[in-house]
């Protein structure tokens, strides 16, 4: 298959799962608890759709926030390794 072949799989892939997103989109409009709650216009209701809304932003940003936390520390400790090689290093003796 060549480079044409598979830039038209691409894009026949990425029509259908734009096709698959907006079809089922008003399926997927929230959890039924939140869109209860903003139907009923209940206050007590709507704090509980709000906590739900902030429990799940802090479950996705917790991965993020771990990998980036891992990743920024391997690039300071790799930094600081480079740095002290640097200075310490001596001509190799002959």
């Amino acid at each position: 298959m060549g480079a044409k072949g598979f830039r038209t799989t691409s894009v026949v892939i990425t029509v259908a799962v734009l096709i698959a997103a907006v079809v089922t989109g008003a399926d997927a409009f929230g959890c039924p608890n939140c869109k209860d709650a903003v139907a009923a216009n209940d206050p007590d209701a709507m704090n509980l759709a709000r906590g739900y809304f902030y429990s799940i932003l802090i479950m996705l940003a917790m991965p993020i926030a771990l990998v980036s936390s891992f990743g920024a520390y391997v690039w300071r400790e790799m930094r600081r390794q480079k740095r002290d090689g640097a200075d310490t290093s001596q001509p190799p003796l002959s």
